[in-house]
């Protein structure tokens, strides 16, 4: 009976401590990868701009993280606030990114690719079905990052 009056409190605070523990808050300046410049960083609703005609560019990028797809390899989404969002996952597949920079601004270093693919998913070279030319093409741009540093 003594062994339960001693055991009983110290299963309840574990229980109670366990329940309210929050999540530590990504600090400012934390770095994922290595370090971003932040001196020449272009805004992420300008990118697309930025690049033009090119189908590759070596740049930094200053955007809000819409979601994170997979920890694991660092893969994410950040919005452009023009309905088409820059998918971006690192280059190290070492680094695990955390959930909880959803909804955080950051600025990325890397190269974006452009990548037109048809909206139903499927190429056309070298396939022998003809295809109809009204489809849409899809004008997603693909972020490899090098570095990532959260900003807000």
């Amino acid at each position: 009976m003594k062994a339960w009056r001693l055991l009983l409190p110290i299963i309840f605070f574990s229980i109670t401590s366990t329940a309210f523990a929050q999540q530590t808050a990504l600090p400012h300046g934390m770095v994922f990868g290595t370090k971003a410049d932040t001196a020449n960083s272009v805004e992420a609703t300008k990118l697309r701009d930025l690049m033009g005609k090119k189908k590759r560019i070596t740049t930094v990028v200053k955007g809000t993280v819409e979601r994170v797809t997979d920890e694991k390899g660092g893969w994410f989404v950040i919005s452009t606030g023009k309905g088409v969002p820059i998918y971006a996952h690192f280059r190290d597949f070492n680094v695990t990114l955390p959930s909880q920079i959803k909804g955080r601004v950051v600025i990325i270093s890397g190269v974006a690719k452009r990548e037109f693919t048809a909206d139903d998913h499927q190429h056309f070279a070298g396939d022998t079905v003809s295809y109809s030319t009204t489809s849409k093409m899809s004008d997603a741009i693909n972020f490899e990052v090098k570095g990532l540093m959260v900003y807000k």
